[in-house]
């Protein structure tokens, strides 16, 4: 029923043109506007690598930042990544007991990958993670 079909991703945000400004202009990523059937506002697609698209919803004061990651960023050099993006502005996250390092990474250590969050500026956590 499904199988096939071109799935996308998404997640909202309170207020989409700080999500354009951050996005395209912050991370450097492709963004552009939406339209949509009917009055649907603020709608935006963020185009990633692998040809397929995130959309980005407004959801006004309604919104909540979702408690998870809602998109991760496969890097080669990690601290690359973090010392780019921090040079950027971009503040990482820093989680208890996730043994991070004075980059605030948390290094790979035979259980996953090096990853450092981050959070776009409606509080929805991002990361990079190290892949080869």
């Amino acid at each position: 029923m499904v199988d096939g079909s071109k799935a996308f991703s998404s997640f909202s945000v309170d207020d989409t043109e700080v999500a354009k400004r951050f996005y395209g202009e912050t991370l450097g990523l492709d963004v552009s506007d939406v339209e949509m059937p009917g009055d649907a506002p603020g709608l935006l697609a963020l185009h990633v690598g692998g040809g397929r698209d995130t959309l980005i919803y407004s959801k006004g004061e309604d919104h909540v930042p979702a408690t998870f990651t809602v998109l991760n960023f496969p890097v080669s050099d990690i601290d690359s990544a973090v010392d780019g993006l921090g040079a950027r502005g971009i503040r990482f996250e820093r989680y208890e007991g996730s043994g991070q390092d004075e980059k605030a990474i948390a290094r790979a250590n035979g259980g996953g990958p090096s990853i450092a969050w981050f959070e776009d500026p409606a509080g929805n956590v991002l990361s990079v993670l190290e892949v080869d």
